[in-house]
């Protein structure tokens, strides 16, 4: 009997170690695509993670503060969204390119300067577009709607603080640190903010916009300051110590034509609720806004293999490695397309649930999200081409094209949203996007000679 059960143990285990050892092989594959797959991995499932939170977050300040107050809030931080993505000049994308360049090459006095210069010349960007801000404010006060103007001004305060995280998101991503780039603006600073706001709403304070908004810079600043501590210790253990050189006029250069292709991006992404702002009431922004960020799961993949895949593209690029280069966009578009459809499906088939969580008016932006889907599987199809096209130094191209697409959205808001409302705005974005993933496809193929499309031709 004893012999027998030792046995079956141990065909047990046999069983077990078979099942597991592609896990555990593809675990200790040292090779880029492994790696990059894990990194992917790892930022997708913070993302998720995140998006959980975020959306908790955003189902909660909706009942605390109602969908009036909620629009006011979610319009604003868009300002802070938006013009947190591009006052650093694309310095924190060119951390993608220069960190890879200056580490490869040995240039240990041009990194070190790197690392610190990228963060202070950023916040010093960022400090002074936020005093501009606040400026443009008390000038346009008598035109703004009263109960936007205090909090703008928290808008302002919020702005430099917010672009140093992006900075260090973008060099903790150039290390492969993808917990230490994430984790702090994704879950951290989320958990906080829901923590404040229950705080405040149990404590019976009013809980509005400018509420929020106070709540969500006192979170930004403590997670960025964390991750600025965590960052100096590993990279003091990852460069050694050593004078400072410094090339700011060509960081600036190359980081530019970035700025410009994420200025229009982000201009393409929020272009609809600034539009919708303009044209329709707060509440209708509400429920655009909660069927937006119901599908924000599908683009969390092309960010996540983004955030894995760009400094590789990088090195791929200066070891003038063109053949893996192309094998390994092959494999990011993969990991970008077929995720992302599945994650459209499963959304898709609990969006009504879903949207109910912030409310049962907010359900009534359901149909919204079949619209909204369609930009983002656009997207997916080519994959993260802007990336690949920013890292082997065609930014001025991608700028161009980005270009394009935000003129389309905006004309097309200002056409559609008077006629069909929120709708008119989702047409509008989808629209813009499906023109952003034709014109990508088409200048890296004239460019760069390669076919980024999930579905290649025989032979291609």
């Amino acid at each position: 009997m004893a012999l027998s059960e030792s046995t079956d143990r141990g065909a047990g285990r046999l069983l077990l170690d078979r099942l597991t050892s592609p896990l555990r092989a593809w675990l200790a594959d040292g090779s880029d695509h492994s790696r990059a797959q894990r990194a992917a991995g790892s930022a997708f499932l913070i993302r998720v993670a995140s998006a959980a939170l975020v959306y908790l977050t955003q189902v909660m300040l909706a009942r605390w503060m109602g969908s009036f107050e909620f629009g006011v809030y979610v319009y604003v931080w868009t300002w802070v969204l938006l013009l947190g993505g591009v006052v650093d000049l694309g310095l924190a994308s060119s951390t993608q390119r220069f960190i890879p360049e200056y580490t490869g090459r040995k240039q240990l006095a041009l990194l070190r300067g790197f690392l610190s210069g990228s963060r202070w010349l950023s916040m010093a960007l960022a400090t002074a577009i936020a005093l501009i801000g606040a400026l443009g404010v008390w000038l346009l006060e008598p035109w703004l709607k009263s109960y936007e103007v205090i909090p703008l001004y928290l808008a302002c305060v919020a702005l430099p603080v917010f672009v140093l995280s992006r900075v260090q998101d973008g060099i903790a991503r150039s290390y492969d640190w993808i917990n230490l780039a994430l984790m702090p603006a994704y879950v951290l600073r989320s958990l906080l903010l829901v923590g404040v706001m229950a705080a405040a709403y149990a404590a019976g304070l009013p809980t509005t916009a400018a509420t929020a908004m106070i709540a969500a810079i006192a979170t930004t600043w403590l997670t960025t300051l964390g991750q600025l501590f965590v960052m100096n210790r590993r990279l003091a253990r990852q460069v050694e110590p050593g004078p400072k050189a410094y090339e700011a006029g060509i960081w600036l250069k190359v980081s530019v034509p970035i700025f410009m292709v994420e200025g229009f991006y982000l201009l393409l992404t929020y272009t609809d609720v600034l539009m919708l702002q303009q044209y329709r009431s707060p509440d209708e922004i509400a429920v655009y806004y909660a069927a937006a960020k119901t599908l924000a799961l599908v683009a969390f993949v092309y960010f996540s293999v983004s955030a894995a895949t760009a400094h590789r593209f990088s090195e791929y690029h200066i070891a003038g490695d063109r053949e893996g280069l192309s094998a390994f966009f092959r494999e990011a578009i993969r990991w970008t397309f077929w995720p992302s459809l599945a994650a459209t499906l499963i959304i898709l088939g609990l969006g009504r649930p879903f949207l109910w969580l912030f409310g049962p008016q907010f359900v009534d932006g359901y149909y919204l999200m079949f619209i909204l889907a369609i930009g983002p599987l656009a997207r997916a199809t080519v994959g993260p081409a802007e990336r690949l096209l920013n890292m082997v130094g065609e930014q001025r191209a991608c700028a161009v094209v980005y270009f394009s697409a935000f003129v389309a959205n905006i004309a097309l808001c200002v056409v559609l949203i008077p006629i069909f409302g929120v709708a008119g705005a989702a047409i509008a974005i989808s629209a813009a996007m499906i023109l952003e993933a034709v014109l990508l496809f088409a200048v890296t193929k004239e460019r760069l000679g390669l076919h980024v499309f999930i579905w290649r031709p025989k032979g291609g």
